[in-house]
């Protein structure tokens, strides 16, 4: 069967506009046990599952998470909201960072914010960022809707029973390089900011 290419273009920018997270005020005001968590967390984050039996977190990576120093341990075998946010942010470097780049980005923050009093907590860190978020969706499907009509352009002297396969590849290509593109990106900045936190104590005994 055929692929509907503008079909599948409606329903990944209905998907786009269906995104949605998880608002601090839906947190629970009580720390949680493991199971709990697990829960809470499929529960809220069922939508950006591929599959219905995917597992959003199992309690096996909750516990590598801690183990590899990026998630502070449960206090008394429960997690508090504070836990839940650093999870929501692991959930989403996961899918394209590896651990020692989640541990980068995320290292300084919960340092220096986790259980913090200061007035600008991890909580507030999490609003904010999700909030800009939620603007980059409209930028997005503008992005999407481009490159679309910009594949259907490509390969105009093939038979037409290969070219929807070609203008389909043309479309997946498009979207994956520019993941392959803001990886690297990524990565460069997480690398620099390696570096030059390396260089801190160097530069503070010359001083």
């Amino acid at each position: 069967m055929t692929i509907d290419e503008k079909d599948l273009l409606n329903s990944i920018l209905e998907s786009l506009a269906r995104i949605d997270y998880i608002k601090p005020e839906e947190l629970p005001n009580i720390d949680l046990y493991m199971d709990q968590v697990t829960t809470f967390m499929d529960d809220r984050l069922s939508i950006s599952k591929r599959h219905p039996e995917d597992k959003v977190l199992t309690k096996t990576m909750i516990n590598n998470y801690a183990k590899n120093n990026l998630l502070p341990p449960p206090v008394k075998k429960k997690y508090s909201k504070e836990h839940l946010l650093a999870l929501i942010f692991i959930y989403y470097f996961k899918n394209i960072l590896s651990i020692g780049d989640i541990q980068a980005i995320l290292n300084p923050i919960t340092d220096r914010y986790f259980a913090s009093d200061k007035e600008c907590n991890l909580e507030e860190i999490y609003s904010e960022v999700f909030r800009l978020e939620e603007s980059e969706i409209k930028n997005l499907q503008k992005d999407i809707t481009r490159k679309y009509h910009t594949s259907q352009q490509t390969f105009p002297g093939a038979p037409k029973e290969e070219q929807d396969d070609l203008q389909h590849f043309s479309f997946l290509c498009m979207l994956s390089f520019d993941v392959y593109v803001k990886k690297q990106l990524i990565e460069k900045i997480i690398d620099a900011r390696i570096a030059e936190t390396s260089k801190a104590p160097e530069k503070r005994t010359k001083k």
